[in-house]
Formats: C-alpha cells, sequence, structure tokens
C-alpha cells in the first residue's frame, strides 16, 4: 500500500497556517465581544431614557384629553356599557349629601306667597290669552309661574275644568325646570366638545355631580341622569299624588308629587301608623316641589330603569315617549303596576302628550334659543 509521506518544511508551512488561521478567528471572537458589548450598553441606555422620558409623554397626553385631567371623557364607552346592561350597576351607586341642597336654597329665597283666587287666576289666564286649546295648537306656553295653588280648586265642580285648570297652573312650571335642565345638558355636552376646560367649567361640573349624586366624576353617569322628564308624565304624576291639585298636601305644602321624607319638615299622612316617621315634603313653592321630583326621579336608585330607558331613547334618537317611560315607575308607589296603569289612563284620557313638544314663551335670553 502506498503511502503519503510530507516533508518536513511542508509540516512548518501547514503548522504556520493553522496558526493564523487560530489567531485570526481569536481576533474575530475578540472583536465580536466587544461589539455585543457596545450593543448592550446601548440598549440599556435606550430603555432608561425611554422611562425617563414617558411620565413627561403621559402628562402631556392627560393634559390634552377631552375633559381635562380632572374629567376624562370616556363617557360614550361607559355609555354603551350601560345600555348594553354590561354595567348597569353604576347608575345605582348614589352620593346624597348634596342631592337636595340647591333646591332648599332656592325654596328659602325670598318671594311673593300670595295665594291668588281660582277667580283671580282664571281672569290672568284670560287677560294673557292663556288657554290649553291654543297650546295644543301653537305649542307656545305663557311663562306664568304661580308660587301658591289656589284654594278653590277643590270648589269647581265641573272636572273637565278644573282639570284644566290644574293643567295650566302645573304645565309652565314643568316646562321651566326641563328647560333648566336642557340648559345644563347643552352646557354639558359643549364642555366634553372642547380639547381644554377652564377653571369656571370644571367648577360647574363639580357642582353638576353633587346634585346629581354622582361619585368618582363619571361623566356617562351624569349624562344619564340630567336629563328631561316628559311633561305628561309629571303632570299625570301630580294629578295622580294630587287628586287634581285639591289633596292636603298640595294645599298645605306644595306638594305636587307626595315625596316621602324622613328628615326635616313634612307633613305627616293622616292614615300613616302611629311608630310611622316618614312624612311628605312640604315646600313653599311650587317650583321648587318640582324640581325636588325631578330630582329624585333622575338620582334615586329606584328609578335606574326609568333613566336607563330613557337614554335608549336618546342614543336612538327617538322622542321621550311618556308612555315607555311610566312603565318603569311601578317602585313610584306600593300599588305597583297598578300605578303605572292608572298613570297611563291619565295622560291617554287627557291627550296629555299634547304638551310634550311645548315650549315656554322666552322670560330671558337664554331661553330663546329653546324656542
Amino acid at each position: 500500500m502506498k503511502r503519503n509521506n510530507f516533508s518536513f518544511f511542508e509540516i512548518k508551512k501547514y503548522l504556520n497556517k493553522k496558526d493564523f488561521i487560530i489567531s485570526k478567528k481569536k481576533n474575530n471572537q475578540k472583536e465580536s465581544n466587544i461589539g455585543n458589548i457596545s450593543r448592550t450598553f446601548l440598549a440599556s441606555l435606550l430603555i432608561m431614557s425611554f422611562f425617563s422620558i414617558s411620565p413627561i409623554v403621559v402628562d402631556f397626553v392627560k393634559n390634552r384629553t377631552i375633559a381635562s385631567k380632572d374629567f376624562e371623557n370616556n363617557s360614550k364607552s361607559s355609555l354603551k356599557k350601560l345600555l348594553e346592561k354590561k354595567d348597569i350597576e353604576s347608575d345605582k351607586v348614589i352620593n346624597q349629601n348634596f342631592l337636595f341642597e340647591d333646591i332648599l336654597i332656592f325654596d328659602e329665597k325670598p318671594t311673593d306667597l300670595v295665594r291668588l283666587s281660582a277667580a283671580t287666576i282664571e281672569e290672568l289666564f284670560k287677560s294673557t290669552n292663556y288657554s290649553l286649546e291654543d297650546v295644543r295648537k301653537n305649542k307656545l306656553v305663557k311663562p306664568i309661574s304661580l308660587t301658591l295653588l289656589p284654594n278653590e280648586i277643590k270648589k269647581i265642580e265641573n272636572t273637565k275644568k278644573r282639570k284644566d285648570f290644574f293643567i295650566q297652573i302645573i304645565l309652565p312650571l314643568v316646562i321651566k325646570e326641563n328647560n333648566n335642565i336642557r340648559l345644563d345638558r347643552k352646557k354639558l355636552f359643549d364642555i366634553l366638545n372642547k380639547s381644554k376646560n377652564t377653571k369656571a367649567e370644571k367648577v360647574w361640573l363639580n357642582s353638576k355631580f353633587k346634585q346629581y349624586g354622582v361619585v368618582n366624576k363619571d361623566l356617562s353617569t351624569l349624562k344619564i341622569r340630567m336629563d328631561e322628564i316628559p311633561a305628561s308624565m309629571a303632570i299625570a304624576q301630580a294629578a295622580k299624588e294630587t287628586g287634581w291639585g285639591t289633596s292636603r298636601f298640595a294645599q298645605e305644602g306644595n306638594a305636587l308629587f307626595g315625596q316621602w321624607t324622613w328628615s326635616g319638615e313634612g307633613i305627616k299622612p293622616s292614615e300613616a301608623d302611629d311608630d310611622s316617621t316618614h312624612k311628605v315634603m312640604k315646600f313653599k313653592v311650587l317650583q321648587a316641589s318640582v324640581r325636588a321630583y325631578q330630582r329624585n326621579l333622575n338620582t334615586h336608585s329606584s328609578y335606574k330603569n326609568f333613566r336607563g330607558a330613557r337614554a335608549e331613547l336618546r342614543e336612538e334618537k327617538k322622542k321621550l315617549d311618556s308612555i315607555i317611560l311610566s312603565e318603569h315607575l311601578d317602585k313610584y308607589a306600593e300599588t305597583g303596576k297598578e300605578y303605572v296603569r292608572v298613570l297611563q289612563q291619565i295622560i291617554k284620557q287627557n291627550n296629555l302628550t299634547d304638551f310634550d313638544d311645548a315650549k315656554l314663551l322666552p322670560s330671558s335670553i337664554n331661553l330663546e334659543s329653546l324656542i
């Protein structure tokens, strides 16, 4: 077998070449290690820079939110969750500390508490051409604001005349309160559509959160609670609770809606048990009673389904239908569904929905835009 032999010079040449290759590999590995260290250092520097800068970026973004740092506008998504019944519990939480504070202050304001007779009021309506027939036709209501009901209303024997007389007294008061809410609601949406809020706007929002018992400055809850009550439904409830203005509560305490209270001033129901502590809330003026009624429906947890139904109608851009909404007032009285049936009967028999789109003739510049 033939063998392949290498000379000494060939072997030395081979070993020198091998040493060169090994040395080159070591140098390449050393350079690679240095490159890895450099890249690691650079990456660490970038990460530290990111965490140093990110708080500044976050603060900048927060300051640019639609309702500022204090009032982040996530109300649209929150409202959608509530309407889909995924977050229905959010409208049940109420801060009751300031719910009626503004109403009590309003009710204590000095005012002319002269009780006009039914005859004087009728003459006032005639002299100003204020009739329900005209309202049904032209949808315009004279801004006549009475502070007290006339005692003689119970003496009006003609049922239709007594009902119409009561409606004429109550209708301007209800529309006035709806106008106030409408102006507030317009201001709320104006604020939400701005890129930055002023200090005055933040103060206003805080006051509304208190008035409507909203916790955690939740804008979706405020939008749901700050809304109107259909005039037809308010009139029907006032008629039911007062016997069309003839009840003792209405005559003695301007209590148009039979709201209960366990503290403060009130009228003790004659049929109440001796150990019962509740009273019917009393007011100095009729307007305060209407405002308290609307605040009650717009905040109390018993009427969250009513507010949810109203919000759905708003979302679908539909008219606030008193027949649909009254279905959710079964907790207003102990009679439950029977109470709802009676309300709906009053609305239909007296064609009260004719007044839902009626406007109050302006008594101030602010109201002119609502006509």
